[in-house]
Order: structure tokens, then sequence, then C-alpha cells
């Protein structure tokens, strides 16, 4: 019988050093090398899912196709590894403890004690194997979420622990640590990392690996003093340092030969040498761009702080990308904040000076004025304008008030009172809104949708790769149908739905049912390009795979860059 082989990534440090990132390039080199791989994300929140996170503090909510509102890294994976992933392959603290405490308010256990130790950890290690099982994999590759030496991941790593103690040799851990720099010294240090190998080490874990992140490449005196203060071989310290592209990572692994020393520590025997041609030639595409393509992007939670935290949008931008290095463009992409454009005709005119314009999923009533003065723009000035979700609901409010003249028209969920509420609460959330019972209760998911033949999303997704993004043909239609993810509680009004089609505007992609609107366009005879989706496209992009509606953005996008430079 064959022996699954297990590799658990933990950080050291200090966070958002790149785990998830790591993770998915270990799953990538080994996927090159013939293996099916099975990544896991645990996080240590409570929280049972990750859809009622902050972004601003948490990042992205990344969306399965299970509906599944989970963490970014979550997307890492599946754009590394070109797979869609289970919802059996995330778990946080708050599944787990909601798990065995209804379990054992059921008797469940038997009048036992239920403890963290071994009750938790059985649940983590039970998860962990029901995940095993569904994919069929060779290796599962579970990052722990947080750093080594917090409280609130400790469980997991001693969950790790005793399956290593059980599989001894099929199973090993990866530490990522950081190597910082101080600016008053110029000088890497090893010292932190050493100290998380020594934290480590009081959990009764030592790693077999360790990734050594930094600004620059570790040098071979930093290794060797690794090497010899943790007790792990030369060339098991991996340089991991700062790269242009996110996606150059699996690359560099392999440089130090990551694969086939993971290969030899679990005694894996090789399928196949490592093939990694398609991904060095996307690498290397990205490094010879033949010009730039400019977007705006208009948000608003872009701020912690002083600073941009642009992880709040981390699928968009990379949607972007592929889509922009597919067409050997680099993407220049500006971060608008919606409230400069309230009361400034001056900033609205510095629109004018993007090749598109992109306004992204979000909620409540914060910005709203300003991206609707925005998207006016854009319209009126034949900006290529991408709207997604909350940017395609925005777009039509728009349309409503200036083209419909419907002065008031808005969304019930910034004016629930409002004369023309041309976007609405779907009906079966209404009873959840009332209790305040917000957890799990959107549109979540990967739902069909059925495209108007001679559209622009119609010509998009025709053109794309076949398979990839179509739905099984099983309806009577002779449209084509799609797949995508879902992520929204308020939906397009049907009452509106005929009087915007008789103002020119085209809903080339509906549900099955024709009740819900997927996909609103305005001709090409009209506006160049001037789209909104109700799902979010961006989580199913990946760099070998660019989603086509960002292809065709940037395409009309460049298009309009060449005019620009024609006239």
């Amino acid at each position: 019988m064959k022996r699954h082989k297990y590799i658990f990534v933990i950080g050291g440090v200090m966070s958002g050093v790149g785990k998830g990132v790591a993770s998915a390039s270990i799953g990538n080199i080994l996927q090159s090398r013939g293996f099916k791989v099975n990544p896991i994300k645990i996080d240590p929140y409570l929280n049972v899912d990750a859809g009622t996170m902050n972004p601003i503090e948490h990042g992205e909510v990344f969306v399965l196709s299970s509906g599944l509102e989970c963490d970014q890294d979550m997307g890492n994976y599946e754009r590394f590894l070109d797979i869609e992933l289970l919802p059996e392959n995330y778990m946080t603290n708050g599944m787990v403890f909601k798990t065995v405490i209804d379990r054992e308010r059921n008797l469940g256990y038997g009048g036992k004690c239920v403890e963290p130790v071994f009750h938790i950890s059985e649940e983590i290690l039970n998860r962990i194997k029901q995940s095993v099982k569904k994919s069929g994999a060779d290796v599962t590759i579970v990052e722990i979420g947080g750093t080594v030496g917090e409280y609130q991941n400790a469980i997991f790593i001693e969950a790790a622990r005793s399956m290593k103690l059980k599989h001894q040799s099929d199973v090993i851990f990866v530490l990522v640590s950081y190597l910082p720099i101080p600016g008053t010294l110029g000088e890497m240090k090893t010292k932190p990392t050493q100290n998380a190998v020594r934290t480590l080490n009081s959990y009764g874990v030592h790693p077999d690996i360790i990734i050594a992140r930094g600004a620059k490449l570790l040098d071979k005196k930093r290794k060797d003093k690794i090497a010899d203060f943790v007790s792990i071989p030369n060339k098991h310290i991996i340089s991991a340092p700062d790269v242009e592209s996110i996606y150059e990572v699996p690359l560099n692994f392999e440089k130090d030969g990551l694969s086939a020393i993971i290969q030899k520590r679990l005694r894996l025997r090789s399928k196949n040498s490592s093939d990694l041609g398609a991904w060095k030639k996307m690498v290397e595409r990205r490094k010879t761009p033949e010009g730039v393509v400019r977007i705006g992007m208009i948000g608003k939670y872009f701020k912690t702080g002083d600073f941009v935290l642009s992880d709040v949008y981390i699928s968009i931008i990379e949607a972007l990308k592929h889509a922009s290095h597919r067409l050997n463009r680099e993407l220049i992409l500006d971060w608008l904040d919606s409230h400069e454009y309230e009361g400034s005709s001056s900033a609205l005119g510095k629109i004018s000076s993007y090749d598109g314009i992109l306004v992204p999923g979000g909620f409540g009533g914060r910005g709203v004025k300003g991206k609707l003065r925005a998207i006016q723009y854009t319209r009126e000035h034949a900006i290529p304008y991408f709207g997604i979700c909350y940017g395609m609901q925005l777009a039509l409010i728009e349309y409503a008030r200036n083209v419909l003249k419907l002065k008031a028209a808005h969304t019930t969920e910034v004016d629930k009172k409002n004369p023309y509420p041309v976007i609405d609460i779907m009906p079966e959330q209404v009873e959840y809104m009332k209790t305040n019972n917000y957890g799990g209760t959107m549109r979540l998911g990967s739902y069909p949708t059925l495209l108007k033949k001679g559209t622009i999303a119609y010509k998009s997704y025709s053109t794309a790769e076949e398979g990839r993004w179509s739905a099984p043909q099983d309806m009577s239609t002779d449209n084509l149908v799609i797949r995508e993810r879902h992520r929204h509680r308020y939906e397009v009004n049907p009452a509106y739905v005929k009087k915007f089609e008789d103002a020119g505007i085209i809903f080339s992609g509906v549900s099955p049912d024709r009740i819900l609107m997927e996909i609103m366009e305005l001709p090409r005879e009209v506006h160049p390009f001037f789209i909104g989706t109700q799902y979010h496209p961006e989580f199913t992009s990946s760099p070998l795979h660019p989603h086509p509606i960002f292809l065709e953005f940037i395409r009309a996008s460049i298009e309009r860059q060449s005019q620009k430079k024609a006239s």
C-alpha cells in the first residue's frame, strides 16, 4: 500500500514572511516531478471561516468553488498548482473547536474529560486525513498559520508532532524564517532564525529544511552559521531572497535542489525529471514586456494606518498581471481612493491618464459617491471600465441615475428607503439580516451562467481554453454555459431589468432561470469596453491560464493606449 507523505510548513521570526507562497512553490516543484499534491491551510483564528474577517486586517477573503470563505493563501495554492481545492483543504481553530464542543454537548465523548490534547489535536489530524482521502494525492503540504512561539497555533504544531511520532519517515517539517538586515548594520543577521528553531525545538519539533527569507541572497557564511547552530545540513537551508514576481520562487527553489532534498527525506521515488518548461516560459515572458499598460483601481480598502494594504485585492492584482503579461505588457497599477472624486472635478480629469479603470467588490456606503462619479466619467469618456461585484452594481446605479434619469436610484444596502432600488437584497437573506446573522449568509461559491451570443462576454469565453470555465452542457439551451464563483448578498432588481435593456444595457450573462443578472455590458459601438460581472472572475485566473474577461479588459486598455498615441 502506498504510504502518504506530509510536509508541515511553519513560520519563524515574523508574520507575512511568505509561508503561503513557499508552500505553493513546494507544491509546484513536486507537481513538476509528477506527484499529485494536496495543499492544506490552517488558520489559528477562532473565526469559523474567513468570511467575517476585516479585509484591512486580514487581507482578501478567497472563495472556493464549494462556497467556503477562506484565507488568501488558498488562492496562491490554486494559482500555483492550477487545481480546484475542496473545503477539506482549509481549517481554522474556530472550525476545530466548534466541532469538538458540539460533539461534547451531544455526549459524543461518552462523558470523558475533553481536553486540547488529545481531543483537539485528534480532530485536527482527522481533518487532515479526511482531506488526504478525498484528494487521492501523493503528498500533503500543511501550512500552519502564524509564527512559532504564538499560543494560537501551538495545538496545530502539537498535532503535527504527534503525526511525526507515528509516521517518522513520512513527515518532514519546513521552517520559513526571516533574516533581517538592520539598516544601521547593513549585515544579514541569523540570530532571530536560530532562536525560532530553538522555540520550535521546545515543542518537540526540529525542522528538516529551513527556507531563509530575506531581502538578499543568503551567502555561504550565513548558511554555514545557521547549519552549525541549529544542526541542519548546509544544503537543507534554502535561500529565498526577494524577487520581482512570486512566480519566480519555484524556479529559485529548484536552483537549490529543493525537490530532490524533499524526495530524499520522504523516500519518494521520482516519477519524472523536473518539468517546469511552461512555468519558465511564463516567468521569462514577464521579464521582457513590449510596453506597459496603466490601470487605475478605485477602491476603499487600501489604507491600514500610513500603509497601503494591497492584499485586500490580491486575486484581482494577480489576475491583472496574468492578463497583462500574457499580452506582453508590464502592469502599472495605481491605487485610487474613491473619496478623492467626491467633490473634485480636477481629480476626475486625471482618470483620462489611465488606459483602463477597475472598480472591485466591497461592502457599505463609504466611498460610493466618489466611485459613482468616477464610473460616470469612464463611461462618458470611453475609458475601458471593468466592474466586479459591487463594481457592476455601482455601474448600473450610475446608469440608472444619469441615463434612465432615476436620480435617487441606489442599492438598498446603502439606502433602504430609496424610491428606485435597482439593486436589492436577495429575498432568502432578509431573515438572516433581521437577526444580524451575517456569517455564511451570502450567495457563495460556483454557479452557472448563460452567455448571450454576439456579446463581449460571449466572445471572451468562447475563445478561452475549451472546458476550463464552461459548465456541463446539461441545460436545454444553445447559449454558452460557464461557471464562476460568487460572494454577495445583493442582486440586480428584476423589476428594473427591462428598463435597463430599453436604455441600452445588455445583460450578456444570466442565471439558468434568467432571474439573476450575472454580466452587464454596453455594446462595442457605444463604448469600447464597459462591462461588469456580479461574480468574481479573479478567483479562477492563474498565471498559465489568464481569465478571459481580464484578457479582454487589458486588450481594450492597450487599444485605448494605441489610439491616444496615434492622436
